[in-house]
């Protein structure tokens, strides 16, 4: 069931979530300071690529810094991020099939919002 709704969601908003999380990467990337924002721009664009099966978990280790630097993700890209997930959630509510992939869409709110000091794991069986 999940590989059925991962290649449902690629097709519907997969691609496009992730073509965002990669241009703020890129983006961050091309500026020195900000390289901790790009990486974990691109890691989040993985989870958005293909979200069912795993899930975000807040690093034990992840202090100061981390809260630091996404007050900064936020007023830069995670504000427009994130109202990309709750658009494209809105859209895909108005069909029965898209109602789970705009669930999927709003748990990745958060995490656009606050993508440092967190860590993609498997979800077990």
């Amino acid at each position: 069931m999940r590989t059925l709704l991962n290649i449902i969601w690629l097709l519907l908003c997969g691609i496009w979530m992730a073509l965002g999380y990669l241009l703020a990467g890129i983006v961050c990337c091309l500026l020195i300071i900000t390289i901790p924002f790009g990486l974990a721009s691109f890691r989040i664009a993985s989870f958005a690529l293909w979200p069912f099966g795993r899930t975000l978990e807040r690093r034990a280790d992840a202090g100061a810094p981390s809260v630091i630097g996404n007050v900064i993700w936020i007023v830069f890209a995670g504000f427009w991020l994130a109202i990309a997930h709750v658009l494209t959630a809105i859209a895909l509510a108005l069909t029965i099939i898209g109602i789970p992939l705009a669930l999927a869409n709003l748990r990745l709110v958060p995490v656009s919002l606050t993508p440092l000091g967190r860590v993609i794991v498997p979800i077990a069986d």
